[in-house]
């Protein structure tokens, strides 16, 4: 019926599938697709975690620079922020931590990993909030 209901979601579980098979280039140009579309559709609600994964797709492509990969990665913090979405803001934090990380920035990670990873209160079993809290370990 030419629908494109949740296309943006889909192309993203699409490009997912792709970096897992080694297509980075191709994953990082659905990822793409997938922000055009959710634009084109008025579809936000995904759209923390298509920035984020966007940033993802370019530090492994290796095709950008490091302020672009942080944008990326901040975008998706401050759409995620907007919306309230806890979890897509700590996906993000958690990319952007490693990022500053690399660039031994250490302190400016844990702070804002810090302040998000505080707010959960439960589930703290999960693998996203296992993956910061030990990340968190690491910037101590």
């Amino acid at each position: 019926i030419g629908t494109k209901q949740q296309h943006g979601y889909f192309l993203a579980l699409l490009a997912e599938a792709l970096r897992v098979a080694g297509r980075e280039q191709e994953a990082l140009d659905t990822i793409g697709e997938a922000i055009d579309v959710a634009t084109q559709t008025y579809e936000p609600y995904y759209e923390a975690e298509l920035y984020r994964l966007r940033g993802e797709a370019l530090a492994r492509v290796g095709i950008a620079s490091p302020t672009e990969i942080e944008s990326c990665f901040q975008r998706a913090l401050d759409i995620a922020r907007l919306q309230q979405a806890k979890a897509f803001e700590l996906r993000a934090a958690v990319s952007l931590a490693r990022l500053w990380r690399q660039q031994s920035r250490c302190d400016e990670g844990r702070t804002i990993l810090e302040d998000v990873y505080g707010w959960f209160t439960e589930g703290l079993d999960t693998g996203d909030l296992k993956d910061a809290r030990a990340l968190l370990d690491e910037l101590r």
